[in-house]
């Protein structure tokens, strides 16, 4: 039995791979905002903190996991939320977990976005989020779009976590991220119902090679396979589970 942590547990992606950790026998700790072991507002630093906090003083044994699933859509405002949550609080939050992973060599998933390749990493609002300057990368993107903040940010911690596989790895921890497509989560369906959004989403769902979007559970069920043993020898890779569309979007890279 494994003793795994999570942010965003309480619905989509995030709830689905508790419910299956939790029927294979696994102890899960949820940190949500609203709903779970733990209640955090991750927007913030004080509410990073009370989730790093909490969590170990629920599992001061060691984590055999922790996946920062809390995320936010490119239609939530202001556009600086999305890079608090889906950034710096996702950074802030392994690296003050850490060593609690590092006592059972344990595994951190990220959870990226297929549309992260869509932002380049040398964008300046990718550069600030890097550079750690939080205040700088919430300005930046104030200015920009909800397309840019969200891709933007999942292409930052992406970027984060391959430069930072190596020293991790050294230190026990094995570090993975998982890129989903189209989803249908709660999440997802603010983003299809958007006047801005929605019918270019619908759109591309179509377009979407193994054809329209995913279940949580096909998404879940990638995840817990790369948190368990069976991976072990997983480090630093990206899985795209997204019915093929970054193969249809980025046919030469790989």
């Amino acid at each position: 039995m494994a003793n795994y942590a999570m942010t965003g547990g309480a619905t989509g992606i995030g709830a689905e791979l508790k419910r299956q950790l939790l029927e294979r026998g696994h102890q899960v700790i949820s940190v949500d905002i609203k709903e779970g072991d733990i209640l955090a507002d991750l927007s913030t630093a004080q509410g990073r903190q009370a989730a790093v906090d909490g969590i170990r003083a629920m599992a001061p044994d060691g984590l055999d996991g922790f996946i920062p699933c809390a995320g936010l859509p490119p239609v939530a405002k202001p556009l600086s939320l999305i890079a608090q949550v889906n950034y710096f609080a996702v950074v802030a939050t392994i690296e003050g977990l850490r060593d609690l992973i590092a006592k059972k060599r344990g595994s951190v998933l990220l959870v990226a976005s297929n549309s992260a390749p869509m932002i380049t990493t040398d964008d300046a609002f990718v550069q600030l989020c890097l550079a750690g300057d939080e205040d700088g990368a919430c300005a930046e993107i104030e200015n920009r779009d909800g397309h840019t903040a969200y891709a933007g940010s999942k292409r930052a911690v992406t970027v984060w976590m391959r430069r930072n596989v190596v020293a991790y790895a050294a230190a026990g921890v094995r570090m993975n991220a998982v890129a989903p497509g189209i989803t249908q989560t709660p999440l997802a369906e603010q983003v299809l119902a958007d006047k801005e959004f929605g019918a270019a989403m619908k759109e591309f769902g179509k377009m979407v090679p193994w054809g329209g979007t995913a279940q949580p559970a096909q998404i879940a069920n990638v995840m817990r396979f790369m948190l368990s043993d069976e991976a072990d020898f997983v480090c630093g890779s990206i899985f795209f589970v997204d019915g093929g569309s970054d193969a249809m979007l980025r046919t030469d890279d790989f």
